[in-house]
């Protein structure tokens, strides 16, 4: 274990005692402030609710409909993510744990720290607020709205009234568990818009991006996260399309020579390739490709950062909002299909169906995280 990580390792667990030694006594449920308990911290206010309120009471009728495309929604993508985690998770188990599965969100790791940042940020304030929009539109009251840190994980929430949301008819608690991922959707296809429609004209293509290396892979020690690859053996490469393209012609054990920038200095550098995992008798290299652009206009500085900060606010919500329809309770997901078999089956049927819809959501979420994690582990 490296001296940085055990660094890491000792800063986190003395910010977690120094929070619960001075607000850890504190534990009780309070109405608003902060409460710490363990290795979480929330901190609660009432003072958005007043916008919510008038948010939701000026056009209750339009977030009712809003709420019930979020019902649709929820259920499509529920069975869409159950899908595609259990057809990963078969690639996964047949490759031996090497197949790309979930990946993980940690901003400076996984992904950019500040378009990471703001991305996250931008994911948790649209759905939490679509959610106690619609509770309130829906007459359910709510507690507070606030923030929590759970381990290094930061969040928001809107705490509805636990009583009266239980008490609420299935219709319209299904509304304000789909509304959360409704938001987030609706986030992501309004960011590509913007970038489709104002940000792409302004941007033209100059290579592919090395967005990180697999481990074990032909690339790995040869290239490095950050690199852009602007030619492979005297043919140019502008797009990820190009660079697929090109790829798609080599075969295993072929040496090829790439053109790539790094840091402002353009080298050269060669790479034998080994037989692709996903297409058999095709060349594999290693790389998490992505598009590397400039500006036609100039105002690199103004432009670039714009269009990156558009593409993670795309990214992640459109990821977010998914996974968070997966089958398994915390998830809102969870909550929407365990309230129907509720609603519908006898406790006989339904207590046993839950449990096992737990248990292979579960185990489908462990083999899809286990790439991820040996990933990050390298």
């Amino acid at each position: 274990m490296s001296i940085t990580l055990i660094a890491v390792l000792a800063g986190i667990a003395g910010f977690w005692a120094l929070m619960y030694l001075v607000f850890g006594r504190k534990a009780e449920e309070k109405e608003e402030g902060l409460e710490v308990d363990g290795i979480v911290a929330m901190w609660r206010t009432k003072r958005l609710l007043g916008f919510i309120e008038s948010l939701a009471r000026r056009y209750s009728r339009f977030w009712r409909v809003y709420g019930d495309v979020g019902i649709v929604l929820g259920f499509g993508g529920m069975v869409f993510v159950f899908y595609m985690l259990f057809k990963t998770a078969m690639k996964t188990v047949t490759r031996g744990g090497t197949a790309a599965g979930v990946q993980l969100v940690i901003p400076g790791v996984t992904i950019p720290l500040w378009y990471g940042l703001i991305g996250l940020a931008v994911v948790l304030v649209v759905h939490e607020l679509s959610h106690g929009v619609v509770a309130r539109a829906d007459g359910i009251p709510l507690k507070s709205v606030g923030l929590v840190l759970f381990l290094i994980l930061p969040g928001a929430f809107v705490e509805p009234d636990e009583e009266e949301i239980s008490r609420a008819p299935l219709r319209k608690r299904l509304r304000v568990y789909g509304a959360g991922s409704m938001a987030n959707i609706v986030t992501a296809l309004i960011a590509l818009l913007i970038i489709n429609l104002a940000i792409a004209p302004l941007l033209q293509p100059n290579g592919v991006q090395v967005a990180g290396v697999v481990p074990g892979s032909p690339a790995d020690g040869v290239l490095q996260k950050g690199d852009v690859i602007i030619g492979i053996d005297g043919t140019q490469i502008t797009t990820v399309d190009s660079f697929m393209k090109f790829m798609n012609t080599t075969k295993p054990g072929q040496i090829i020579t790439l053109r790539v920038l790094r840091e402002n200095r353009e080298l050269n550098v060669k790479i034998r390739l080994k037989e692709h995992p996903d297409r058999p008798g095709k060349g594999y290299i290693g790389i998490y490709p992505a598009q590397s652009v400039k500006s036609r206009i100039g105002g690199e500085r103004a432009v670039i950062p714009l269009f990156f900060t558009l593409y993670w606010i795309y990214v992640l919500n459109i990821g977010i909002g998914l996974m968070n329809l997966f089958p398994l309770v915390p998830l809102d997901g969870g909550k929407m299909l365990d309230d129907v078999v509720k609603e519908y089956l006898p406790e006989r049927i339904a207590r046993p169906l839950r449990y096992a819809t737990i248990g292979i959501a579960l185990f489908l979420l462990a083999l899809n995280l286990l790439p991820a994690f040996r990933n990050l582990l390298g």
